[in-house]
């Protein structure tokens, strides 16, 4: 081992390829789009959970079988969605001035 070597990240090594996003367009579009609509805001709030869905552990005799991960962690849109909630109850409540507790 004459040479030495570093580890480095993907983004660092000469010739990688640039990694192809085929979700990007949906971010950018879900990322812009502004809630301006009473009805379309509930409805978004209902559709989006507050909060990620269950991670389990399938066990049989005390072994694990099988692991499901957050469902979050599976939907690349997540982030984006979470960004649309949170817009849409903002606006029920700056515009609207109605009370989002139920959807909390």
């Amino acid at each position: 081992m004459g040479s030495s070597s570093t580890l480095r990240p993907a983004s660092m090594l000469p010739n990688s390829a640039p990694q192809c996003d085929i979700f990007r367009p949906l971010r950018q579009w879900l990322d812009r789009f502004e809630v301006q609509d009473r009805q379309l805001a509930h409805r978004i709030a209902k559709l989006v959970p507050a909060q990620c869905p269950f991670e389990r552990d399938i066990k049989f005799r005390g072994r694990t079988l099988a692991h499901i991960p957050p469902l979050c962690k599976l939907n690349p849109l997540y982030e984006q969605l979470v960004g649309l909630r949170f817009r849409a109850l903002c606006y029920l409540v700056d515009e609207c001035g109605e009370d989002i507790q139920s959807y909390c």
